[in-house]
Formats: C-alpha cells, structure tokens, sequence
C-alpha cells in the first residue's frame, strides 16, 4: 500500500524515514518533492570508443560542479548522471520509488531511465539518470525540485534489505552521483565457475 502524505510524516516523525534535508513543504499528497545537487557526471564520449559492460572504464566520467547562480545546460539528447541533494534512508519493511516532475517531463526532462526503484534498507543520496529528450537545451539549477519519491509498505520485514552482505548492493552511502560498477556483475561470475 502506498503511503499518504500523513503517513509520510507519521513515518519521517518517527525516524524510520529519513530525508535529510527535510522540509514539509516538500511533502506532497502520496510523495515528496526531492532537488537536484550540485554534482553532475558527464561523458567522456571520446575516452573509449564502447563502453565495454566487462570492464571498469574510470575515465567515462568526469564530475561538473553546478555554481549556486548559474545553471548546467543539459542539450538535446545529452545524457548525463546527477544526484539528489537529499540523502535517504528507508526501513527494512519500506521500498520506494523516483519519479520525475510531471513539469518537468512536459519540456522533455527526464530523471531515470530504468533505475526508478529503490530497495528496503537503502541509506544515501539517489542517482539521476538525465535525459533531454526535447529538441531545446534545459537549464538544470542546483537546488531545484527534480523529482519526487513515493513510499509503499511490504507485507513483512525484507530478509536481506539493501546493503547486506548476502546481496551485491554496490552503491550504499553513496553521497554523489555514481557511475555503473556493472562490470561487478561479470567479476562475480567468472569467480563463481
């Protein structure tokens, strides 16, 4: 069941949410608005000719910090990683979801391309995945709304919530956008032959 505006606050009140920074103004009907950091990860389209999803490529990305009074202009097309300025964490009986600004969306903006869920147990700062798909250049400003999360409760406690050592949770606490470590995935494998 999805949580209510009350029962987010019910949930933030008691600390088994936590949204940090917080402001009620933030909190909307079933969700709460969440804004953009100052962190953004371009690519270095030029420093590998694929990416190879084997390998670790550590110069895909190069970090853009966005000044306080001037906005990073996302192109048509462009693709880029940014971060919530909030850090999260949810209980192990919570999972959650991000989804962008219907006014965002209506001048092409989007915040994920897949990556909309987030597991029980979750602690840190989300990453964005940005994508101008209008045929104007976006201005992105640090500190504006970006997104929104909702919060829906399980039917029992998970087992094994995000960052337990019996799964492969790669991006808890993280505090900035991260790029993929999928090349992990094919690490893992190759042991377990």
């Amino acid at each position: 069941m999805i949580l209510s505006d009350r029962s987010i606050k019910e949930e933030i009140k008691n600390g088994r949410i936590i949204i940090d920074p917080y402001s009620p103004r933030d909190v909307q009907p079933a969700s709460v608005d969440v804004h953009l950091s100052n962190k953004i990860l371009v690519f270095n389209n030029s420093s590998a000719p694929y990416v190879d999803l084997r390998l670790e490529i550590p110069d895909l990305t190069s970090e853009i910090i966005i000044p306080d009074d001037k906005p990073f202009i996302l192109h048509p097309g462009e693709f880029v990683l940014g971060s919530t300025l909030e850090k999260i964490s949810i209980p192990n009986d919570i999972v959650s979801r991000i989804e962008g600004k219907s006014s965002l969306g209506r001048i092409g903006l989007m915040i994920h391309s897949t990556a909309g869920f987030i597991d029980p147990g979750w602690r840190g700062n989300l990453t964005l995945e940005l994508a101008n798909v209008s045929r104007l250049p976006i201005t992105l400003y640090f500190g504006m709304r970006i997104g929104q999360i909702s919060f829906a409760r399980l039917t029992t406690e998970v087992d094994n919530p995000y960052g337990s050592s019996k799964i492969s949770s790669r991006y808890q606490n993280q505090t900035s956008p991260l790029a993929s470590k999928t090349h992990i995935d094919f690490d893992s494998h190759i042991k377990r032959k």
